[in-house]
């Protein structure tokens, strides 16, 4: 890989000339053409650089190159980092405008009652319809305790509604973890931001004794692409990371960057349409190198990399400067990447989750499901051969919520050859479980039956 460091440091000088050799430049148009020029990926259209004004100039570009001024450019970068003032929404561009993909749970939009799905349409009464989420981001974003007017469009009701909120401090942490049943172990990424890596293996090191992993990478819109990098690194065979290709070069390659914690037992990658950019690079990486299998639905497909170039008058021309692909040349852009199992929208966790459980079960006997289960505290069982009173109270037994925790649970023998299971806590109906009986002895055969809660 010698000759591929050799180029990225070349990339690096490329960057740092940007910086410093345009500086003398008098008119931003003239610099934002010349750079454009030279370094757009994958070629200028022919009108591009007859355009009057940058505004004209970006419109013949890809929607990821973005003129900003330095304070848009800051919006920008707190964003990525998980630092700012807000309404609490992660958004994707949409012709209408942004398009809201998450909300924050506490946060002004979750109490204003917007929903996943809503398109912002209108900013303080200005239309936001083809404008980039970069470039509007400024204007969702303020100072504590100001408010903004937004202009919803609602698709499920084919409704405008208005909403007045108030920004708050946004507070989401940017790794967020859980032990699930069965010692499964979560962790959600929300961005690729400095220190993702050093984040999701303090989490790792935190849950000891996990016997898989499901690492959460939905409605992840990316960040670095040097973050992508250490992620990657996280697993354990991971040594190349992508591929990728700048303007009028063949095919480059680089490197994981290999943790000092990965992780330690099999992992599922989770992924929806709004999983973008360094998110891909890690997906297309575990597609690519058969690191991990990929639930969910086809991710957003944007292989493109994007450089920030500061300008002279201390504004910022985010511009395309390369495309990457996996490891083994999957492509990503426009595409997107396929799940190696797709899953139902809002049951990916679910769906991963079963499977890990289903394959530490894979040695049980299969009981006759429990479909007529209930809400209420207890659920009441058939004695069978499997699931006599002898073989209960002698064995260890777990009620594991699928997509969920581990249910504390004590037991009875009723009359009738009944047995009840009593939960410490209420189930929700909808919920679905596994009843697992683990006998204390080795020589025993386990026992597991599927149990719907109605």
């Amino acid at each position: 890989m010698k000759k591929l460091r050799i180029f990225l440091a070349s990339v690096m000088a490329m960057m740092l000339f940007f910086t410093s050799s345009f500086a003398y430049a008098a008119e931003p148009l003239n610099e934002v053409k010349s750079i454009v020029k030279e370094h757009y990926y994958p070629k200028v259209p022919t009108d591009a650089l007859n355009s009057k004004t940058i505004e004209d100039l970006m419109k013949h570009l890809d929607p990821y190159s973005i003129y900003m001024t330095k304070d848009e450019y800051q919006s920008f970068m707190n964003s990525i980092n998980m630092e700012l003032v807000g309404i609490g929404v992660t958004t994707l561009e949409n012709k209408k405008g942004l398009k809201i993909t998450s909300i924050i749970k506490g946060s002004p939009a979750s109490k204003s009652g917007l929903k996943v799905g809503d398109i912002i349409t209108k900013i303080d009464g200005k239309s936001i319809a083809g404008k980039s989420a970069e470039s509007t981001l400024s204007l969702l974003i303020g100072k504590e305790n100001t408010t903004v007017n937004l202009t919803i469009y609602r698709s499920s009701t084919n409704t405008t509604l208005d909403k007045e909120l108030t920004r708050k401090v946004i507070s989401l942490p940017n790794v967020e973890k859980e032990k699930l049943a069965g010692k499964i172990g979560f962790i959600r990424l929300n961005s690729f931001s400095e220190g993702s890596a050093k984040e999701i293996q303090d989490a790792i090191k935190s849950m000891p004794g996990m016997k898989d992993w499901i690492f959460d990478l939905r409605s992840n819109g990316g960040g670095y692409v040097g973050s992508a990098q250490e992620v990657i690194g996280l697993f354990p065979t991971a040594k190349h990371a992508f591929l990728y290709k700048l303007k009028g070069t063949k095919m480059y390659g680089v490197d994981a960057i290999k943790q000092k914690v990965q992780w330690n037992a099999p992992v599922s990658i989770l992924t929806d349409k709004y999983t973008a950019s360094a998110s891909e690079m890690t997906a297309a990486a575990a597609k690519d190198l058969k690191l991990a299998k990929i639930y969910g639905q086809t991710t957003f497909g944007k292989g493109v990399m994007q450089e920030p170039i500061e300008l002279s008058d201390g504004s910022f021309l985010k511009l395309t400067i390369a495309e990457f692909f996996g490891p083994k040349n999957y492509k990503i852009n426009q595409k997107g990447i396929k799940p190696d199992v797709p899953t139902a929208i809002g049951k990916e966790v679910e769906k991963s989750h079963s499977d890990f459980l289903l394959k530490q079960l894979k040695n049980y006997n299969k009981l006759t499901p429990i479909e007529n289960g209930s809400a209420s505290k207890s659920i009441s069982l058939k004695v069978s051969k499997n699931l006599s009173w002898n073989t209960m109270k002698n064995a260890n037994v777990y009620l594991w919520q699928i997509g969920g925790v581990s249910r504390k649970i004590s037991l009875k023998l009723a009359s009738g050859k009944k047995l009840i299971i009593t939960p410490s806590k209420q189930l929700k109906s909808g919920t679905k479980y596994y009843l697992v009986v683990q006998p204390k002895t080795k020589n025993k055969k386990g026992a597991y039956s599927k149990v719907t809660i109605k």
